[in-house]
């Protein structure tokens, strides 16, 4: 595994562990053992994970999902911490670098942002120059369903258009902080948004992400 995936892999494990199975996060509806279940079964089930994307195998996810969060709670953090099995996709380190660096300090700041003591991770700018590249990739998949146009803004003045449209809402922030804007996390986002008012509650409620 790469540097920066392998990094954030077993610091959200890390971050599971100590909540325990039962604590809230920011996947709306999910607790911490329901978001280990979802990623055991991205990395490990690619016949079941494919409904996070395509509708019609999304029944079949649902399904594959449950069973996984059956497990034991200690059981779906060690397959995570371990990794992908060799026959995985994600086993590759360009794929598990490409797919789960941004993936993994989402879901990170989905465990530590859902208690009522959060502080900012700081972010070195390596890894934060890392995020931004990601989130130049995803913009315009994950802000296709925005109602505005929404461009992302780095405090020096670097952009990515998320979603072509008028009126523009303009959101600025930290990588990290776009990032969870545009995972469908606006409300834990620690970012400014300019635009018409309207506009801007439009942006603050938008569907975005996967």
């Amino acid at each position: 595994m790469s540097t920066h995936a392998k990094r954030e892999r077993l610091l959200l494990a890390d971050l599971l562990e100590s909540a325990g199975p039962d604590a809230p996060t920011l996947c709306d509806g999910w607790s911490t053992h329901d978001l280990a279940a979802h990623l055991v079964v991205r990395e490990r089930r690619a016949d079941a994970a494919g409904g996070l994307l395509i509708k019609p195998l999304a029944a079949r996810l649902a399904r594959v999902q449950a069973e996984f969060a059956a497990k034991p709670y200690e059981e779906l953090l060690q397959l995570f911490r371990t990794g992908p099995p060799r026959m995985s996709p994600f086993a590759l380190k360009q794929v598990d670098e490409a797919a789960n660096s941004l993936e993994f300090y989402v879901h990170a700041e989905d465990v530590r942002r859902a208690r009522p003591d959060w502080a900012p991770r700081e972010v070195d700018p390596v890894f934060a120059n890392v995020l931004w590249s990601r989130v130049e990739r995803a913009a315009r998949v994950f802000g296709r369903r925005s109602p505005v146009g929404l461009v992302l803004r780095r405090p020096d003045g670097r952009t990515a258009v998320a979603h072509r449209g008028t009126p523009v809402v303009t959101v600025t922030g930290e990588p990290g902080e776009l990032a969870l804007f545009l995972y469908g996390r606006q409300d834990a986002a620690r970012v400014e948004l300019d635009g018409d008012k309207e506009a801007v509650a439009a942006a603050r409620s938008a569907p975005l992400g996967i």
